[in-house]
């Protein structure tokens, strides 16, 4: 079942979101060392997140260096925090503390759409939270349907009205090559 997230305002990490979230992070930098705030580092992203197609330059200075925050993205991306934080979203029961954060997760993943890639997308349309995708479901591509097309028997008798729609069916699973900004900005 799909569904959007009601949207909520931002606030700082309360001290059970911050418990919910922590076994999520990773524990060292690739370089070994430690973050220096972790939980500033992610209030720094989840506020910005709030802010609708807001670049990492406008940033607050008592966030930290814009820099500094979008590379700590950036690594958990790559890490898969926000893949393991979905998943744990669909898993949690209506009263758990990453529930209160649902909507600044979602906001952020929609961050890491590119990072994140494909198993991003596939992993987000799997669950239903449409407030993780970056624009509506029906401009980006569809990698499930892509596999239903796979799989269906195809023969020398295939009707030509078939095959045309399934060819157009094919292309709708690429999505888009390029969804224009006000679409992404207008998309909740």
């Amino acid at each position: 079942m799909s569904r959007l997230t009601p949207r909520t305002p931002w606030t700082p990490l309360s001290d059970a979101a911050w418990a919910a979230l922590q076994p999520f992070l990773p524990a060292l930098s690739p370089q070994g060392r430690r973050t220096a705030d972790p939980r500033a580092r992610l209030d720094a992203i989840f506020h910005l997140a709030h802010q609708r197609g807001a670049p990492w330059k406008s940033l607050a200075e008592h966030h930290g260096k814009p820099d500094t925050v979008s590379r700590f993205f950036r690594r958990l991306t790559h890490a898969g925090v926000w893949h393991a934080l979905l998943r744990a979203l669909a898993k949690a029961p209506p009263d758990h503390p990453l529930r209160a954060l649902e909507y600044a997760i979602c906001r952020a993943c929609r961050r890491a759409a590119r990072l994140g890639g494909l198993a991003l997308l596939v992993l987000i349309r799997r669950l239903g939270l449409r407030s993780a995708l970056d624009a509506p479901p029906w401009l980006l591509p569809d990698p499930l349907l892509s596999e239903t097309l796979l799989r269906l028997p195809l023969g020398p008798r295939t009707p030509p009205e078939a095959i045309r729609s399934l060819l157009h069916l094919a292309r709708a699973t690429a999505g888009r090559r390029r969804i224009p900004r006000s679409v992404r900005l207008s998309w909740s």
